[in-house]
């Protein structure tokens, strides 16, 4: 899943990459207002981290403009302000969630989870595939009770891929839900995930459409 942290602070911004990269999530940053507005037009993201207190656009005018062009992706709101007007306004404007600062990252990680698992209609982190367990948490999969060991990226694009059953994704869509900006990505690093996941989930799991990318069938 790729998320967009909007925070202009940069000791909590480096805090919030880090951590939010360690649980597996592809991380973009944007230290102001217009930068994450241009974000937004020109990548497709799972979840925005905004902070209302951004210089350029406020995180108020940018959460404005964007459920003004009906997107509706879940956004989680940081900010210092703690009177109960400021969340009731923020809520009110198209929030999902808020947060006051300075709050646990172990909570953030938690509550961005929550809410990307509302969006796509889960009330637990666990994913189920015909035998298949998934738990997006610990990256851990399961067959038929028994583990399957794959990587974090591998698993991320597993979870993509069950995400959009039944749906091609590109290459170029895989890469984005792995790297976020000033991660160098290799030339054939998506092939290679893909070969692997073939090899420990079998080799008509993933199916190659030509012209369009990888899907797995829908599960019936």
């Amino acid at each position: 899943m790729r998320v967009l942290l909007a925070e202009d602070d940069k000791l909590l911004g480096n805090g919030i990459e880090a951590g939010l990269r360690q649980a597996g999530f592809a991380l973009d940053w944007a230290q102001d207002g217009d930068a994450a507005r241009l974000a937004l037009i020109t990548t497709e993201y799972s979840l925005l981290v905004l902070d209302l207190g951004l210089p350029k656009m406020s995180g108020t005018e940018l959460l404005k403009w964007l459920r003004n062009r009906r997107n509706d992706m879940p956004v989680l709101i940081l900010t210092a302000r703690d009177m109960t007007a400021d969340r009731i306004a923020g809520l009110e404007i198209g929030a999902d969630d808020y947060m006051g600062k300075p709050f646990d990252l172990g909570e953030l990680i938690a509550r961005c989870r929550a809410l990307l698992r509302r969006a796509h209609g889960r009330s637990v982190d666990l994913i189920y595939y015909h035998d298949l367990t998934i738990d997006p948490t610990t990256f851990s999969v399961l067959r038929d009770g028994r583990r399957i060991a794959l990587t974090v990226r591998e698993c991320t694009i597993l979870i993509e891929l069950l995400a959009h059953q039944g749906m091609a994704l590109s290459r170029a869509r895989l890469e984005e839900s792995l790297y976020g900006w000033n991660e160098e990505i290799e030339s054939n690093a998506i092939e290679v995930h893909i070969s692997n996941l073939r090899k420990k989930l079998g080799a008509d799991f993933i199916k190659t459409v030509r012209g369009a990318g990888y899907l797995i069938a829908r599960a019936s």
